[in-house]
């Protein structure tokens, strides 16, 4: 395991963008990349709250990330995905934590994340920090094309 001094820090498209499509290609389970994560989808993003994009890194480079929205009521959370081999050293606590303040801190009072079902890790993970699972819910998906 890897110990090294990380810093977080706000999403930048231009240095950063290859580097975070890659971190999320590399996961091993629980992340999709799709069509919402295309360049000039991320871009729409940012545009909207750039605050809500947030990266971890070191000396080596982005080992982590967290994308936050908020529609004005409530917030999600997306995409916090943390490099295999820095897992287990708190990154991951530190970029929810973040994204958790920034959000209560445009007034947002109510918060939802999706985990795919076979990701125990990441289960246990939101477990810890106080998250709970909401089994009244029952989420749909519909995607749009043009």
């Amino acid at each position: 395991m890897k110990t090294t001094p990380v810093r977080l820090r706000e999403f930048s498209f231009d240095e950063d963008y290859i580097h975070v499509l890659s971190l999320w290609k590399s996961m091993e389970k629980g992340m999709n990349v799709g069509r919402s994560d295309a360049p000039e989808e991320i871009q729409k993003k940012l545009q909207r709250d750039p605050d809500l994009f947030l990266v971890a890194e070191n000396e080596v480079g982005i080992i982590g990330t967290v994308i936050g929205a908020f529609d004005g009521r409530r917030g999600m959370i997306y995409h916090l995905a943390i490099q295999k081999e820095y897992r287990g050293q708190g990154i991951g606590s530190m970029l929810l934590s973040e994204i958790e303040k920034r959000l209560q801190a445009k007034g947002c009072l109510k918060c939802l994340l999706h985990v795919f079902e076979d990701n125990d890790e990441a289960i246990h993970f939101y477990k810890k920090q106080g998250w709970r699972h909401a089994s009244e819910d029952i989420v749909f998906s519909k995607e749009f094309f043009s």
